[in-house]
């Protein structure tokens, strides 16, 4: 009897986990919504503005330096002082 007591309380936690992941994967679907929307509405108020962007395929410049190859490593020794 206590077994039987046992397996339902777990498998009503199982299903209690289930429905609350059901519900945080539906309110982040929404919330995906809701900000799509928003970046919709503002991207449209701006180009009633007259704004352009300056998407032409470019990639902006860094301040970041260029990962080091092995070989550029290896081409370049650093000078002793």
């Amino acid at each position: 009897m206590p077994e039987d007591i046992k397996s339902a309380d777990v498998e009503k936690l199982l299903a209690d986990e289930k429905a609350i992941e059901d519900r945080k994967q539906t309110l982040i679907a929404d919330l995906l919504k809701q900000k799509e929307a928003a970046m919709k509405e503002f991207d449209d108020k701006l180009a009633k503005l007259g704004y352009q962007s300056n998407s032409s395929g470019r990639s902006r410049r860094s301040h970041h330096s260029k990962q080091k190859t092995a070989a550029d490593a290896a081409a370049k020794p650093k000078a002793k002082a």
